[in-house]
């Protein structure tokens, strides 16, 4: 039966935005505010459209036969679709939903052609609920069932009622396609930077550790293992002198014991802060250094200690290294120099502070750039670190170690870090 019906206009058909295939915009657990405001904007949409056919249809054709099948159709339409709103469940619900909705629907478009543009609001639903082919099969379906509806309801022949429900689909449909590909382009980008973030959070803890067990490794080696060294030394010196210098042995053993004190204070600050023992409570550089010398001058060995410059309050980590430094350089000057007198050399400036750790030893010959042998160290490689300690320690501030040296006439050894903030060189 053709009602001679004027078509309503069509209402906006701008799609929202599409959800994550990936995801499912209806599986449970997976709704974001977007995606029920969404929802409840498209049931809103279909049910203004439906009850807008509704009344049309019963102002222009309250007597016929078919008004209560329409009227029934379109409360089972409203019903099914608001239950479905306010239940959202899983992705499987939804698509039967949507197959219940969609055969009513057309039933009532084939009864009543006025009914048509209620398809707009399925459109979205069958975009976000189907995979793309199936969407775009049902899509394709519903906009020539609006077509023929529209052909219905005309009184002749009008271009825009064979276009513009085709069009109108189309663009509906390609939108979304392409909304949703970009959605999943980006989720995709997402995913990638936030793995690529983990593993270089991994990355960079595994780098820390290993350089922080370089630095426990230096640190120790600095202090405590040079402490020991010493005492070692000492206790020798004592038990070959025990009988023929007893004054003398026990001299060694009071230095020793001294030396063995000063070492549980390091092994104690050791493990509280990592901080040099001659650094806490405030002490400055200076102040360490020529306590420093103090306790090293013996056993045949003087240390001299001298200060340049303005005496400059020094960040930690500047002060710990040079103060590492010295101590190194100095247990290093007694076990394989054999000399007699050294000196520690503070100078400071207003962007640089340097050490010089100078001795009148046997020397060696000066070390060539980029080589292995540590000219400070000890020749077994299990006894301590040396010269790459002391090098590594100063490169992690960005500062640089000199040395000069002649065989018979001792050697100078400078350690330089930048006061201003600078870019360590690479290791």
């Amino acid at each position: 039966m053709r009602h001679p019906d004027d078509h309503p206009q069509p209402p906006s058909t701008s799609p929202g935005p599409p959800a994550s295939p990936a995801s499912g915009a209806f599986a449970p657990g997976a709704q974001t505010r977007d995606d029920r405001l969404l929802s409840a904007l498209l049931t809103t949409a279909f049910v203004v459209l439906l009850a807008g056919a509704l009344l049309r249809y019963v102002l222009k054709h309250g007597d016929s036969d078919r008004l209560p099948w329409i009227v029934g159709l379109s409360v089972v339409l409203a019903v099914v679709q608001v239950a479905g709103q306010a239940r959202l469940g899983s992705r499987r619900a939804g698509r039967v939903r949507l197959a219940v909705v969609v055969a009513c629907w057309v039933v009532v478009v084939l009864l009543a052609p006025s009914f048509a543009w209620c398809a707009v609001p399925l459109i979205h639903t069958a975009l976000r609920l189907l995979p793309t082919r199936s969407a775009v099969a049902l899509v394709t379906a519903l906009a020539t069932l609006v077509v023929l509806a529209e052909l219905r309801l005309a009184d002749g022949f009008d271009p825009n009622h064979l276009l513009l429900p085709p069009v109108v689909a189309a663009l509906a449909t390609g939108v979304f396609v392409y909304l949703t590909r970009e959605a999943t382009r980006r989720q995709h980008l997402i995913d990638d930077l936030v793995r690529t973030r983990r593993e270089l959070a991994a990355t960079e803890r595994r780098e820390g550790t290993l350089a922080e067990r370089q630095r426990l490794s230096r640190e120790i080696h600095d202090s405590l293992a040079q402490g020991l060294s010493s005492q070692n030394m000492l206790l020798q010196a004592a038990d070959r002198q025990w009988d023929t210098d007893p004054e003398a042995a026990r001299t060694h053993l009071r230095t020793a014991a001294s030396i063995a004190a000063h070492g549980l204070t390091e092994a104690r600050r050791l493990v509280h802060d990592l901080a040099p023992a001659d650094l806490a409570e405030g002490a400055g550089l200076a102040q360490a250094l020529a306590t420093l010398a103090a306790r090293e001058s013996r056993d045949g060995l003087t240390v001299r200690f001298h200060a340049e410059g303005p005496d400059t309050h020094l960040p930690d980590q500047v002060a710990s290294a040079l103060l590492r430094t010295a101590q190194g350089a100095l247990a290093n000057i007694r076990e394989h120099s054999g000399a007699r007198t050294a000196a520690l050399t503070l100078t400071c400036l207003d962007d640089t502070v340097a050490l010089d750790v100078a001795d009148d030893g046997r020397g060696f010959p000066a070390p060539e750039p980029g080589g292995t042998r540590d000219p400070l160290g000890d020749p077994d490689p299990l006894r301590g670190h040396g010269l790459p300690a002391i090098r590594a320690r100063l490169r992690q501030l960005g500062g640089t170690l000199a040395i000069e040296s002649t065989p018979g006439e001792g050697a100078v050894l400078t350690a330089t870090i930048p006061l201003t903030p600078a870019t360590p060189p690479a290791p």
